[in-house]
């Protein structure tokens, strides 16, 4: 605080001289930036510091310096302590020179005081002074000069300190290391003319430069095990060798420091410096990249060119040393791949820049064809392309960029125009895999250097590549770059193609040549991510390169179906973000408002993001926006999507700013009276009455009434209102900061009566959220045994807290010998919680049962963990000097409670309680666990009066309250004590400051930990406790004091030890929490250091995995072999551990194959999940859903090239499984495992010399193995070992091994291991073509001489289906003549079966199904791409054959069928099977084959355009019977809910196409069926056919009883909406969204045909289009009543009772049938349309005679509970729980239903008039209901459970557009 002081002495110096106010407002200025945290803060008061220093200036220079002099010293204290900021630094280094003018000698004079007393000659400088040096150095020339004068004194201060900190034991903190590092760097760089006579003269020679020179070896070899300070430590070295007077000299010195690390190295002379080669440690290998990155990142040019007679080629040192080092780092050094690719990266650039010096070197270019540097190059480049370490991509981006530029300038200076590098790089990266991502950067290199068209000639391929690309999240951004750079080229080559200046449209249409067609798909596309993809990353950037491609792109998009849509608003949200504006008038506006209504919600969110965002926030929103949004809102607060919703509030959020910025724009702006000045008035009148109606609408939508979706979307809503619209400034955000004149925007909103943002009704629907706010309350949810009710108990108290007074302190009751900590709240609030817990505590262990169900510990603990960690000025008192024995005796109670409540919930698991309870080691077993809750629950009840129970094998709610609270309160005990080590060891914490976790104290929670993963089993906490644990360890050991470091280390030693001892019993479920003990002690290491406590524990488990099993081992036991292979498993899936296991991959692969060939079960249980967490370790986790797909992994080529001895591991292991030794078993345990991991990787490129070809035989040795699956396995393998370009010679090869006769076939299974092989060869990997059909057409010729083994003559039908498999893959290669004789032999074959008869075979054969389901796929599939009648014909014929394996394969062809349908086949085959319907119904036999026919049948006319009158003809007179029989099978039988629903779906199908009048009775069982499905206790599968037969069929029906022609269905037409209303409600979005397509078909025009699209709208828009459709039906007298059935009477006397009984929570609540159901909202959503029914009741029409009869019965009610309410808000009374019915939906939920029944039956009296004067029981008129309709409504409202009145009238004021946008 020495700048504080200085500024105290200050303020009295100039407090009688002239300039005292002056300096005081600049002193100000320095306490208020020394006082901020936040550097936004910091920034502003020096800002400010820096005006007031302008004008004090001149003042200054009049003064003398005596009296200049205390101002000066006082801003330079200030200054010392701002040395950990530059740009602060910067800053007051302006200010001192401001007020220092014509005083410059004091100033000199001053910073030198203040530098030399830094630290006394001898004595080490702190971190703090040694950021001073650092900072003087660099930014201020008085330090310089200081420093220059004193440069032998700070040499050995520097050297002395350096020495310290790498000689103390302990070490201290690596930041002390890295600053004394940083400190000879800046030194070395800044004052390079003094320092240089110390190293290469003789006569300047420095020892204490010499001693430095040493140190900083010492840290380059390894002496610091900081990273970043070794790395530092060669950037210093480098910078050192600059000092050089002569290059040669500087070379040389390199030249000795690259010799060092080779053994006997001997001393190294640097100049005229000797020093000792460091030879106290063993080179690691980074010593080279300290020195490679070093020397790259800043050695001079000249040094770096210098040619030396010692050098290999007489080159120079960047050549002949630099990158053979590189080379040989970037093998070596797999944990630092960045830092070695950026030495590559920096070495091409270093090249580039000397070629002028290098080219007068060699006077020959030294990239040639030819040499050996390009291969190098190249093969470096391509060999870590695909890697996947972060960051590395960017260099070989680079790296590729640099060679081929440095080429180029090659060829241009030597004149060679052969350039075939370029051809090279481009036709290998078209042989790669389009999956890989490393092929992109290359090919975006090259293109400037071949041409755009050269490249799209020589790569067809590439747009199809490219949308592939675009779907995938991790090769988008480089598709998108390959793209770009693509389109910069072409456009380019155009302009430089045309005589003069080309048009702006003519090159647009030469961009949409190429490009127009991919873009249009991929905004076309219903996948959301290609569709997002392509408009963020190609759409926008086109428009802003083309902006006349926007009309070409426009043309597309003119289609009203769901894609053009959805490819419109991206299309204009497109050009408004490039444009900066966008006008909506006419189609344009109709158009966007139907996007904001579609189903789909990417639409509705582009459409938004188009209403709400512009790249200017003070362009106002128009009144047409404002209308929209307004429109928009209300309907979509409900959406279950989470990204929706946050996607939404982003969108709002948007708008906000846009209407607070204008606001302020329009207030700041002075405009006269007038126009203007009104447009402005109406304006601002606008904003502010939007925000004001989505705060109410946000505000009313918190009813606990609504469902979980529309309070959450509320909530951001709210959230965003308030972070936008309110003037609190934080200073700890970075962005979203409120205007500095905000406060002029909230008067003006006030002065109108808005923006009350914390009125009482607003507060109390808040509360709601939280259940409620008072200290009672709060305590009494933190009793509560349900996780998330004592979750919200926890939050409440954090709130408390916060909030809290001297009140609610001495209202919490405490002891007497507290009163003295009332001073400080939260020392107070923290001792009585842990009262709490203790007594929680103390009440289990007398019954455990009791207090798990009224007081279990786990919601004190949680409150606990977030007031002490979560609460800032909880952490401000801890740090107070004065309350520091207090809070270290509080936690250290804390700690012993926890660690006396952890043996006790572990030990009443393990029937044990006390002291024994932890000396067993092991986890308990559910057996064991039950038993001990069983005796547990039976001493809760009273002994000897149990009641006898029935068995069941479901958990009691007994047991699941114990379970719950053990495993919950040990899981919070470990977030908590995890947490308080994080807090309270923070290096950041002032220094001097008394520990608040003394060491017995943090070995006590270690012990804690230690217990609970070694005794838990429940994973949820043992996960919540690893992190809690983690967070430990870290605090531990990243602290300076050595005994807090021992404490994980001792733990892990512990650990190891008790794996290799034995064990008292088996654990399951991966060991338990033990191997999560050692995850986090080694996950609690610094990343950036050597990490031993990994390395030794690794090394261990690994000597103990594969020590051998003893003989007579027992499998009740755990195997120590077994649990540390468990632990290597955690420890490669821990997420921070990744790259630094990698050099450990091969023996953890080893060992994984080894153990999977034990006869251990465990051991090779164990081996199975260590190899396939290594293979997610190694590959990536799959990206995408199918199993083993091989879309987003490595090449098989860059796998080996990372993991060369692992690829010596995978071999081994198939040339042993390849060739078997005689007599020895077949069976290769791990053989399958090396298959699956070859058969993820992506294909090679490289040739036949390459290491991946070595894996080519094993794997083609294995397609004659005895075992199916491992020839299938093995032929999936094959396709990364053989490149693209191979497999054409491949399969010719495996062809012509096929046996030419039957005589000629040794092994079956090699013939169908080749077939496998050559299936997969042929099958085209996703989005490519595969090999042509001239190609194939040699291969084809092959299999055709082997035909017969299709026919009969082949015996085994595996292999027979095996080849016709392989054929089917090359149709278009087959000649002629043997096609027809494929169709001739599977015609005899299917044509000679009948039921329960095999062809030409006595006996069954095995796989004789799967031939003939082949065979009949093969038909299917040659009728499709024929489009040939006869073949047609034959896949119809096939339908009607016997043999139900015929059928079900065509069934099923037609069902999963994927890619291009033939219109015709699929028209044939759905008339035959309505043919063939009536009579499969009628057998009904097989209900499996019943599904699939019903299913395909569906599935062709899944388009109601596909139904033909041809179709109706094939029906004629049996539609009857087959809708009857399906309805029968619906209402009848009792089939599967599958079964049923395409029963269902199908009746609807015929029902949709054809009734007449006289199948009324039909029609009515239909709606029937569909009323029992849609009930909310269906199931899912029985409501989702619901929905989907009422979009089928239903509008049909209901446009028909519009009409006069059918007004008996008028009945069946409310009906189905009736189902329809329900169905728009269901909890299941899809349901919900196939109901909104009925909705959306009734909305259209009965006259619009279908083709033409039709918008299916969203889920409310469609409810609220069949609430106004029921207006239709006024007349009929069942309407009404339909619409009061959605009016639920709920018993309000009733809930009200049950929330006055306070009965004890239980732990689970009631399932409710429809959780996403909303009585409250859709109570609302009723009442207009109720009312326009009442509004036109006639007199004497059946509709007034409903009403009338609902009011006689219904009217009394209503003022009997209009009147309980009243009384029961009207008492005071009621406050003690007034406030807990805040958070009772039930109670929310009827009074809502209440008021709209209430505001109807007042309505309806008015209406009514005479007519309802003698309803019986009422006993009141209109108005007398109204007045107390409006009394009790106030009265809710006060209680916060309804709208104030003004808040209704905002909601339902009329919104209209107004005005164009």
């Amino acid at each position: 605080m020495g700048a504080e002081r200085e500024a105290r002495a200050c303020a009295a110096f100039y407090e009688d001289l002239g300039v005292a106010d002056a300096v005081r407002g600049c002193l100000r200025c320095l306490r208020h930036f020394a006082g901020s945290t936040a550097k936004r803060c910091k920034d502003k008061h020096l800002e400010e510091a820096l005006l007031l220093s302008h004008a004090l200036s001149g003042v200054l220079q009049s003064l003398s310096e005596a009296e200049a002099q205390p101002l000066l010293r006082c801003v330079l204290a200030f200054q010392m302590e701002a040395t950990g900021s530059s740009s602060s630094f910067q800053k007051l280094e302006q200010i001192v020179a401001l007020l220092a003018v014509g005083k410059e000698a004091l100033l000199a004079r001053e910073v030198g005081m203040l530098l030399a007393g830094l630290a006394p000659e001898g004595e080490v400088l702190s971190p703090r002074d040694l950021q001073s040096v650092c900072m003087f150095l660099e930014e201020s020339s008085l330090g310089r000069q200081h420093w220059r004068q004193n440069l032998f004194p700070l040499l050995q201060r520097l050297a002395t300190t350096l020495h310290w900190v790498l000689q103390s034991q302990p070490a201290p903190s690596s930041r002390w290391s890295y600053l004394a590092v940083k400190a000879c760097l800046q030194l070395f760089q800044t004052l390079p003319g003094d320092v240089a006579p110390m190293v290469w003269s003789t006569v300047g020679k420095s020892d204490a430069l010499q001693n430095l020179l040493e140190l900083l070896l010492e840290v380059a070899w390894g002496k610091a095990p900081n990273k970043d300070t070794r790395l530092l430590a060669g950037t210093a070295l480098s910078m050192l060798v600059n000092t050089a007077p002569q290059p040669k000299l500087g070379a040389s010195a390199m030249l000795a420091l690259f010799k060092l690390p080779d053994p006997g190295a001997g001393k190294l002379k640097f100049g005229e410096l000797v020093v000792e080669a460091p030879t106290s440690l063993e080179p690691d290998g980074l010593e080279k990249l300290v020195l490679t990155r070093g020397l790259l990142t800043c050695c001079k040019m000249d040094i770096l060119s210098c040619q030396l007679k010692s050098f290999t080629h007489q080159a120079c040192l960047l050549l002949d040393i630099v990158f053979p080092t590189v080379c040989a780092l970037t093998k070596e050094q797999k944990d630092c791949h960045y830092y070695c690719f950026q030495a590559c990266a920096l070495w091409l650039q270093r090249l580039q820049e000397s070629l002028p010096a290098i080219w007068r070197l060699t006077r020959t270019r030294i990239l040639a064809q030819d040499t050996k540097l390009l291969r190098q190059l190249n093969q470096l480049l391509w060999d870590n392309a695909e890697t996947p370490v972060e960051g590395v991509s960017e260099f070989i981006h680079s790296s590729f960029q640099l060679l081929l530029k440095i080429y180029q300038l090659e060829c241009q200076h030597f004149q060679d125009e052969e350039r075939p590098l370029y051809q090279e790089m481009l036709q290998r990266v078209i042989s790669m895999p389009w999956q890989i991502k490393g092929r992109y950067i290359p090919l975006c290199a090259i293109v400037p250097y071949v041409g755009s068209q050269q490249v799209l000639d020589a790569y067809p391929d590439l747009p199809q590549h490219l949308l592939s690309c675009l779907s995938t999240n991790h090769l988008c951004p480089a598709a998108a770059e390959v793209y770009k750079a693509l389109v910069r080229q072409q456009c380019t080559e155009w302009q430089d193609g045309q005589p003069g200046p080309g048009t702006e449209a003519a090159l647009a249409e030469w961009w949409a040549l190429r490009w127009l067609p991919l873009l249009s798909q991929a905004l076309h596309s219903p996948l959301p991510i290609l569709q997002s993809n392509a408009s963020n990353h190609l759409l926008i950037w086109t428009l802003r390169q083309l902006p006349a491609a926007e009309a070409l792109l426009a043309a597309q998009f003119n289609g009203r179906d769901t894609a053009s849509l959805r490819a419109w608003v991206s299309l204009l949200k497109a050009q408004q973000s490039v444009a900066g504006t966008l006008s909506l008038q006419g189609k344009a506006l109709e158009r966007l408002s139907c996007c904001l209504g579609a189903r789909e919600e990417g639409i509705r969110l582009a459409a938004l993001g188009l209403l709400c965002c512009n790249p200017s926030t003070n362009q106002p929103l128009s009144s047409t926006e404002l209308w929209l949004l307004k429109e928009f809102l209300p309907l979509n607060l409900n959406c279950d999507s989470s990204s929706f919703r946050q996607l939404l509030q982003a969108a709002v959020k948007k708008a906000l700013v846009r209407l607070r910025d204008s606001s302020l724009a329009q207030l700041r702006r002075k405009v006269p009276q007038g126009a203007e000045a009104s447009k402005g008035e109406e304006q601002l009148t606008q904003a502010v009455g939007f925000v004001e109606w989505l705060l109410q609408l946000s505000i009313t939508s918190l009813s606990p009434g609504s469902n979980y979706q529309r309070k959450k979307t509320a909530l951001l809503l709210v959230a965003a209102v308030l972070e936008t619209c309110t003037d609190t400034w934080s200073p700890e955000r970075r962005k979203g900061q409120p205007p500095r004149n905000m406060a002029m925007l909230l008067s003006y909103a006030r002065q109108r009566g808005c923006w009350d943002f914390f009125s009482q009704p607003n507060l109390l629907a808040l509360l709601s959220c939280l259940q409620d706010s008072t200290n009672e309350l709060a305590q009494e949810a933190l009793g509560s045994p349900r996780v998330q009710e004592a979750e919200a108990g926890a939050v409440l108290m954090k709130t408390i807290l916060q909030k809290t007074d001297s009140s609610t302190m001495k209202s919490l009751a405490l002891e007497a010998e507290a009163a003295p900590m009332l001073s400080n709240r939260s020392l107070c609030f923290a001792q009585h919680l842990l009262q709490v817990l203790q007594a929680q505590y103390a009440a289990a262990c007398q019954d455990l049962l009791q207090a798990a169900a009224t007081a279990p510990m786990h919601g004190a603990i949680a409150a606990l963990r977030r007031c002490l960690l979560q609460v800032p000025e909880v952490a401000i008192s801890m740090q107070a000097a004065e309350l520091a024995q207090s809070w270290q005796e509080l936690l250290t109670h804390l700690v012993t409670t926890a660690r006396d409540i952890t043996s006790f919930l572990l030990g009443a698991l393990q029937s044990q309680q006390g002291p024994g309870a932890d000396e067993q080691a092991a986890a308990p077993s559910f057996a064991d666990m039950g038993n001990a809750i069983g005796s547990l629950i039976m001493l809760g009840k009273c002994q000897g009066q149990e009641e006898e129970e029935e068995e069941s094998v479901l958990l009691s709610e007994e047991h699941s309250l114990i379970l719950t609270c053990c495993w919950v309160s040990v899981k919070e005990i470990g977030l908590l004590l995890g947490g308080l080590a994080e807090l309270l060891l923070a290096p950041t914490l002032p220094a001097g400051s008394r520990s608040l976790l003394p060491l017995p104290t943090l070995q006590t929670a270690a012990r804690v930990f230690q217990e609970i993963l070694l005794r838990c089993r429940h994973w949820g906490a043992v996960e919540g406790c690893s992190m809690g644990f983690t967070k430990f360890c870290t605090a531990l050991l990243n602290h300076p004091d050595v005994e807090l470091q021992a404490i994980p280390q001792t733990m892990l030693e512990q650990g190891l030890e008790a794996l290799s001892g034995p064990r008292s019993s088996s654990i399951t479920r991966r060991a338990a929490g033990f191997p999560m003990l050692f995850l986090c002690i080694v996950s609690g290491e610094a990343p950036v250091q050597a990490r031993p406590l990994l390395t030794r524990c690794v090394q261990t488990l690994l000597a103990l995995a594969t020590t051998a099993l003893p003989q007579d081992w027992d499998q009740t036991l755990d195997l120590p072999q077994v649990c540390a292979i468990h632990v290597l498993q955690t420890l490669v899936r821990g997420a921070g551990l990744g790259a630094t296991l990698l050099r450990h991959t091969t023996p953890m692969v080893a060992l994984a194959l080894r153990g999977l060939s034990s006869p251990c079960w465990a051991m090779r249980n164990a081996a199975i999940q260590l190899f396939s967490a290594l293979t997610s370790r190694l590959l990536g986790q799959q990206r995408s859903r199918g199993q083993g797909c091989p879309v987003e992994t490595l090449s098989l080529q860059a796998f080996l090239g990372q993991n060369p001895e692992l690829g010596t591991v995978l071999l081994d292991e198939l040339g042993a499984a390849a060739g078997p030794v005689p007599g020895r078993s077949c069976l290769r345990p791990a053989l399958h495992a090396v298959l699956t991991l070859l058969a993820q990787m992506q294909p090679s490129t490289d040739s036949p010399s390459s290491p991946s070809a070595r894996f080519l035989g094993p794997l083609l040795g294995l397609a004659g193995s005895p075992i199916y699956a491992v020839r299938a396995m093995a032929a999936k393998a094959l396709v990364p070992v053989v490149p693209p370009p191979q497999r054409q010679e491949l399969l010719l090869q495996l062809a012509q091994q096929l046996p030419d006769t039957p005589g000629q076939v040794h092994s079956h299974n090699a013939i169908h291991g080749r077939l496998l092989q050559m299936r997969v060869l042929l099958s085209p990997a996703p989005s490519t073509t595969g090999l042509s059909t001239e190609a194939l057409r040699p291969v084809a010729l092959q299999l055709e001489a082997r035909g017969w083994l299709l026919t009969p003559a082949q015996r085994c039908p595996l292999v027979r289906a095996a080849f016709l498999q392989v054929l089917t893959l090359l149709p278009a290669s087959l000649s002629p003549s043997f096609t027809q004789s494929i169709r001739n032999t599977i015609s005899n074959d299917l044509g000679s079966l009948s039921p329960g008869k095999k062809p030409g075979c006595a006996e069954l054969q095995v796989g004789l199904a799967v031939l003939h389901q082949t065979m009949a796929h093969f038909v299917c599939s040659e009728a499709a791409r024929l489009a040939d009648c006869e073949q047609i014909s034959a896949a119809c014929w096939l339908l009607q054959q016997p043999n139900p394996d015929v059928q079900l394969a065509v069934l099923s062809w037609v069902i999963t069928r994927e890619g291009e349908t033939c219109k015709e086949l699929e028209k044939a085959l759905g008339l035959t099977l309505l043919r063939s319907l009536q009579s499969v119904l009628r057998e009904r036999k097989d209900k499996e084959f019943l599904r699939l026919y019903l299913e395909a049948l569906l599935h062709l006319y899944r388009d109601p355009t596909l139904w033909s009158q041809e179709a109706s003809h094939k029906l004629q007179g049996s539609s009857a019977v087959c809708l009857e029989m399906l309805l029968h099978v619906v209402e009848a039988e009792h089939a599967g809910p599958d079964l049923l629903f395409q029963a269902l779906c199908a009746a609807s199908l015929l029902l949709a196409h054809w009734f007449g009048d006289e199948d009324g009775t039909l029609v009515e069982r239909w709606c029937t069926a569909l009323e029992e499905c849609s009930r909310s206790a269906s199931s899912e599968v029985l409501r989702l056919a619901a929905a989907c037969s009422l979009q089928r069929a239903g509008a049909n029906v209901v446009r028909r009883s519009l009409h006069a022609a059918c007004p008996s269905l008028v009945h069946v037409a409310l009906r189905l909406i009736n189902v329809g209303i329900h169905l728009l409600q269901d909890e299941e979005r899809d349901v919900r969204h196939e109901a909104s397509g009925f909705a959306s078909l009734l909305q259209q025009d009965p006259g619009e045909p279908l083709q033409n699209g039709c918008v299916f709208v969203q889920d409310n828009v469609g409810l609220l289009g069949l609430l106004q459709l029921l207006g239709e039906f006024r007349e009929h007298p069942e309407t009404f009543d339909l619409l009061l059935q959605h009016l639920p009477v709920l018993d309000l006397r009733g809930i009200m009772e049950e929330l006055e009984a306070n009965k004890p929570a239980s732990l689970y609540k009631e399932d409710e049938h429809n959780v996403f159901a909303e009585p409250a909202v859709l109570a609302q959503q009723l009442l207009p349309v109720l009312l326009q029914l009442v509004e036109k009741a006639s007199t004497g029409s059946l509709l007034r005679a409903s009403i009338l009869r609902w009011l006689v019965a219904a009217g009394p009610g209503i003022l009997c509970d209009l009147q309980y309410c009243k009384l029961c808000w009207s008492q005071e009374a009621t406050a003690h729980w007034g406030m807990k019915v805040l958070g009772c939906a039930k109670l929310h939920a009827a009074v809502a239903v209440l008021l709209v029944r209430a505001q109807l039956a007042a309505r309806a009296l008015q209406v009514l008039g005479e007519g309802a004067t003698a309803v019986p029981g009422l006993g009141c008129g209109t108005q007398e209901l109204e007045q107390e309709l409006t009394l009790v409504q106030g009265l809710l409202a006060q209680h916060g459970l309804g709208p104030v009145p003004s808040q209704v009238k905002v909601l339902r004021e009329p919104a209209s557009p107004s005005g164009a946008a």
